[in-house]
């Protein structure tokens, strides 16, 4: 089990640090194309890769439940649209701290829907995420914008695929999981790429720029992200294979110190005592939420 547990976090931490490194390519991407388009071109590009993965291994991709691998495609792709499109507009730090509010919402979710009791430490966690959220998006301040709350909302809709995976996917295999999504990703990024080309929607910024000529430096950014996308997620999907998940989830917070220390070198972004407070709430409240799960398992 020790053995399994150390090449599971390693692997895990090693998605974690590529994702980190990744994503802060995401600005510069910004500045060249707009958001649908990194979508359809990073969509294809990976679906490339897992269509020659699976005729290598020789595997039929086929789902068991076909609803239910739907339904958790267009809430994670719903979520990634909203990451990637604060990416645009936010320091990577506090975007990614607005993903990983997802084990509260998980929680959240979780009782209202399936009344699972919470107890007071997963109160307490939920409390201490709650805070977290409000030091970084600073209501009141001047500083709270919509762009805040999208990677909160985007945490939230990542929580219900979480739970959908959970509770109607875990027999799937991976590989399939992953296909439908860049599959459900990449088309409804296509309708969202033609209705900012040719219909008045179409406009300035990231979101709603409309197809462009592609640079080199896009093609290439972007081959990076679906090239490390494939390799971070089939990293974490083994770790989960091998580990406990609720021995791992702690490690999956290791993404904003990625994110953050390569903002850093890479840009010499610094995000402000506030900020890094409000982090340090969230990734606190994701381990008591982890750690509460592991002993109750």
């Amino acid at each position: 089990m020790t053995d399994g547990l150390g090449r599971a976090a390693a692997m895990l931490l090693t998605a974690m640090a590529i994702f980190g490194l990744v994503d802060n390519a995401v600005p510069l991407i910004a500045e060249d194309a707009g958001l649908w388009q990194f979508h359809v071109v990073r969509a294809a590009l990976a679906l490339i890769l897992l269509g020659a993965a699976a005729r290598v291994a020789g595997k039929i991709l086929r789902p068991l439940r076909p609803g239910a691998v739907a339904a958790r495609s267009l809430l994670m792709a719903g979520a990634m649209v909203l990451y990637f499109g604060a990416l645009g507009y936010l320091p990577i730090t506090e975007a990614a701290a607005g993903l990983f509010t997802s084990p509260i919402f998980v929680l959240i979710i979780s009782s209202a829907i399936y009344r699972i009791p919470l107890g007071p430490r997963r109160i307490a966690a939920v409390a201490l995420g709650f805070a977290g959220i409000l030091l970084i998006l600073k209501p009141g301040s001047g500083g709270m914008s919509a762009a805040s709350l999208v990677p909160v909302a985007a945490g939230a809709v990542y929580a219900a695929s979480v739970i959908v995976t959970n509770r109607f996917c875990a027999q799937e295999n991976p590989m399939t999981l992953l296909l439908a999504f860049f599959l459900t990703i990449g088309a409804a990024s296509a309708v969202g790429l033609l209705l900012v080309t040719f219909t008045p929607i179409g406009g300035e910024g990231f979101v709603l720029r409309p197809a462009t000529a592609p640079t080199a430096r896009f093609w290439v950014l972007t081959g990076i992200q679906a090239v490390t996308s494939v390799l971070a997620v089939g990293l974490l999907i083994r770790s989960y294979q091998i580990a406990e998940p609720s021995y791992l989830a702690p490690f999956e917070y290791t993404m904003m110190l990625f994110a953050g220390f390569f903002a850093w070198l890479l840009r010499g972004e610094i995000p402000g005592i506030a900020s890094l407070s409000g982090m340090l709430l969230i990734v606190s409240a994701g381990v008591i939420i982890a750690l509460r799960r592991r002993s109750s398992a």
